[in-house]
């Protein structure tokens, strides 16, 4: 037994739990420590027992402990967006939100969110019982799903979320919260967190200070149905606020969001945590709010508890004594947090709660393995396949090769808010594997992801040494400031260093507001010019004999940055690198060379023997993320200028396609990418998202026939940039498939297969009466001579309404398994809610008279379709 869960408490009955048993008469030092009364009744003695400092203190994301209560430290800050993220354990990582959006599969990913919550709950239990609790990124409260719209695709964390569609975000993520949450009645095995709440969808530059206005039909229709499903009909145990203001007024502090919808419509009794630095904005940025003591009384006033990342809550201890907020009001905060964490079982003996016994063994166990490479496999989507090129015929190839900026790229199938897993397989690994040793298979990165100027990297670790021992002195400090003695010092062989945020770089050091120091003495083995290369998560500087020669510690440089140096065969230079990490993935590497830029052509020419070409590109979270220091062509601040793909891309698959020989386009991305060339001139496309750990087996399963793709798009690709509205307008006129009146590239919901689907026998009734269900059965049929999945799409339109609707809008969706020549009858039913409309003046109404069904493979190709009438029900 873990005394350690109600620390202060040792009495010999409790030490004897295990064996004989909790009875009513049990002596305890607190009445809250008592497991047999009700969770409230626990709640209300210990907020009691607090004093108004102690209270204050417990609403910060890092909650100290309360040592004469026996309460231990607790940190609310953790991530399981595709499994547990920034551990300091290998763990499971599971295709990208966006990816497993693709897979339109609820049941795939409430087993992934069940099993991700196994693994963090085994990481939790380990940290309690060798005293780690209190640390970042290892607690229970997730905060994720992230269900936010992906409206436009310039947004570079729209790859967190479900994608553009309100009603097959809701789906997923209601599934993701389920299988987060567990089954228990009485404990959650974790706790889900629904964010950003509300209306929040970049510019990530403008995230601290923008002010969204949308209409009412908007608001209702597109950006609150899924925090609706997960809070009404799902029982999330926590919301995020979001950076952002909504009509003149912080979203933690909202009249509209936080009161009136939150609170009192929807009756939300759970924890409401700012996003982190979000109560720093309402003063320092949104300029609403006068001070620390202002901003806090009044978040918390409209209901968030907690104030993540930054100190302004403390101000609340002032804000009392000066009647800004009363003691009485902040207990209500206090209570709601310290429910979610006596429903977590977080103060009972382990042997009660459900969830407390998980060992460390079921971290990247076989199971959830398979489930990651399951999901990757079903996320990836068919986009174009002229004259079946794919799948490859392995008997048909001796020689193949895989060129492009992704295809040995680890760090792009991980995707972003990620864990690190023992092993990932990109998809040159994927394909080497897949073939085997009879076919040759032959790499060239070719292109960088904007350019093809590429840094012909030497090998200079034997060149590098300090005091008679080679490599880097590597030196570790406990802060960003590069002040006191290292933590750490050690040798290392090179200068190539990558950790999640809060990974352990060693025991007394984590990733997280540290500062590193590299030196060595760099020997030239020949007189010429050498391109020093740094790349790096954070900001940096690099010297060479005492001097700077790239990099800066104002603004995060977060890029590669290079500079040329001139040596001479046998003198030694001093190089130093400093590297400052605040916040976020850490990582420094230093490369030495010569850039070359690629010639197009000539690869071509080398590779035009093979009998297959698979170009890997497209862009990746290294471009793409939460507020990114990136500023590269069509990419800024995490957020992209251009939906195209970079033209230097284009041109590489220009002279590839010049030889001949079928090439294959795999793009990853988290996002929507033009590509009108290459849907014209490519033969084959696929589209690979950030499929995690598996992502290379996965793809070349596809490539080669091994699995049937039927992954769908979960967002519109567009054809270009002139089909977007600009980015900072919230309205969705002319934005995602419902509203969008232009031509997509490959619409939202499209997704070709190795074989083919016939649709008849739709039965569905001619009227509906106001407030009753809509039964809907179809028949589907896999007419190919392929097995394969078919993900089957309900879609409700209303061309005639006198009110503004959507174009169409997805009702209803499943995912089935077909053998070919097999049929199966697909049952939906659609409940009022379904076939209502929230008007202008943000009221629900079912348009009376007639709308359109359509059921299929898509929005309107390969579909059946009927029309129903609504009519009035008898009020009597």
């Amino acid at each position: 037994m873990r005394n350690k869960r109600i620390k202060g408490v040792v009495t010999l009955a409790l030490m004897c739990f295990a064996t004989i048993g909790f009875s009513q008469s049990q002596d305890y030092k607190f009445p809250f420590q008592n497991p047999n009364l009700t969770f409230e009744q626990r709640v209300d003695d210990l907020v009691s027992r607090m004093t108004l400092e102690e209270k204050v203190a417990q609403m910060m994301n890092k909650a100290p402990a309360i040592e004469r209560l026996g309460i231990p430290a607790y940190d609310w800050w953790n991530e399981v967006l595709h499994g547990v993220a920034r551990s300091p354990f290998n763990v499971t990582v599971y295709p990208q939100a966006i990816a497993m959006a693709a897979t339109w599969n609820t049941p795939s990913l409430k087993t992934m969110a069940d099993y991700s919550a196994t693994e963090g709950r085994a990481i939790y239990e380990k940290s309690v019982e060798t005293g780690k609790e209190g640390q970042r990124y290892i607690g229970l409260t997730y905060w994720s799903p992230n269900v936010n719209i992906f409206r436009d695709p310039r947004w570079g964390r729209g790859q967190e979320t479900y994608g553009e569609d309100p009603f097959l975000t809701s789906m997923l993520g209601k599934a993701f919260v389920q299988g987060l949450q567990g089954d228990d009645p009485k404990y959650l095995k974790s706790a889900a967190c629904a964010k950003h709440y509300a209306v929040h969808s970049g510019p990530e530059k403008l995230r601290h200070v923008f002010d969204v206005k949308p209409s009412n039909y908007d608001l209702w229709n597109t950006y609150l149905p899924a925090f609706k499903e997960l809070i009404v009909n799902t029982d999330v145990a926590g919301v995020m606020c979001a950076y952002n203001a909504f009509e003149g007024q912080p979203c933690c502090g909202s009249d509209p969001l936080m009161v009136d919808i939150l609170r009192n419509q929807w009756e939300f009794n759970g924890y409401v945590t700012s996003d982190c630095w979000a109560i720093d904005d309402f003063f320092k940025n949104h300029k609403t709010h006068a001070d620390a003591q202002h901003a806090s009384a009044d978040a918390v006033m409209h209901g968030t508890d907690i104030d993540c990342g930054t100190a302004a809550y403390l101000a609340l201890v002032d804000a009392v004594k000066s009647k800004l907020i009363t003691e009485k009001q902040i207990d209500v905060s206090i209570k709601r947090l310290f429910m979610v964490r006596f429903r977590l079982g977080m103060f009972d003996p382990a042997s009660m709660v459900k969830y407390a016994n998980t060992p460390i063994s079921v971290l990247e166990s076989d199971p959830h393995k398979a489930q990651s490479l399951k999901m990757a496999r079903e996320s990836i989507v068919l986009l174009k396949n002229t004259n079946n090129v794919l799948p490859l015929k392995k008997k048909n190839i001796r020689k193949i090769a895989v060129v492009g900026p992704n295809a040995d790229n680890a760090l792009a199938v991980l995707g972003n808010y990620n864990g690190t897993p023992s092993q990932v397989e990109t998809a040159l690994m994927g394909i080497k594997e897949k073939v085997g040793k009879d076919v040759e298979v032959v790499y060239e990165k070719g292109v960088n992801f904007t350019d093809g100027n590429i840094l012909q990297a030497e090998d200079i670790s034997k060149f590098c040494s300090f005091e008679g021992k080679q490599g880097f002195k590597a030196e570790y400090f406990n802060s960003n400031t590069f002040t006191g003695t290292p933590v750490l010092t050690r040798m290392e062989n090179q200068l190539d260093n990558f950790w999640q945020e809060g990974e352990q770089i060693t025991e007394s050091l984590k990733a997280y507001n540290f500062s590193a120091r590299y030196t060595t003495d760099f020997t030239a083995d020949r007189t010429d010019e050498i391109t020093f290369e740094i790349a790096a998560d954070d900001s940096f500087q690099f010297f060479v004999d005492g001097k700077m020669q790239i990099g800066s510690f104002g603004n995060s440089s977060g890029e590669l940055k290079s500079t040329k140096l001139n040596v001479v065969k046998g003198t030694t230079y001093r190089l130093e690198v400093k590297y400052r990490q605040k916040e976020g993935k850490a990582s420094v590497k230093l490369a030495a060379g010569k850039y070359v830029k690629t010639d197009f052509k000539a690869v071509a020419n080398r590779l035009k023997d093979a009998d297959a070409i698979i170009y890997v590109g497209g862009i990746s979270p290294q471009l793409e993320g939460e507020e990114m220091p990136v500023n590269y062509p069509g990419f800024d601040g995490g957020d992209r200028t251009s939906i195209l793909l970079p033209e230097a891309q284009t041109e590489f698959m220009k002279a590839l396609k010049d030889t001949g020989k079928p090439v294959v386009f795999v793009m990853m991305t988290g996002s929507a990418i033009a590509i009108p060339w290459e849907s014209e001139n490519i033969p084959a496309i696929i589209n690979a998202w950030y499929g995690g750990q598996s992502a290379g087996t996965a793809i070349a399963d596809v490539l080669f026939g091994d699995y049937n793709p039927a992954g769908r798009l979960p967002v519109t690709f567009y054809k270009s940039d002139s089909d977007l509205p600009s980015f900072t307008d919230y309205s969705m006129d002319n934005r995602t498939y419902r509203y969008f009146k232009g031509e997509a590239l490959y619409p939202f919901g499209f997704g070709l297969s190795y074989t083919s689907f016939k649709y008849n026998k739709l039965k569905v009734s001619k009227k509906v009466v106001e407030g009753k269900v809509l039964p809907i059965s179809v028949q589907v049929t896999n007419t190919g001579q392929i097995d394969g999945d078919e993900v089957v799409q309900l879609y409700i339109s209303f061309p005639n309404s006198n009110i503004k609707t959507p174009i169409r809008a997805l009702k209803g969706f499943q995912r089935i398994s077909l053998k070919k020549g097999e049929s199966k009858n697909v049952q939906f039913v659609l409940n009022p809610e379904d076939l209502s409309i929230i008007s202008e003046s943000g009221k629900a109404i079912l348009p009376l008279g007639n709308f359109n069904i359509s059921v299929g493979g898509g929005q309107t190709e390969n579909v059946v379709k009927s029309i129903v009438s609504v009519t009035k029900g008898n009020n009597k």
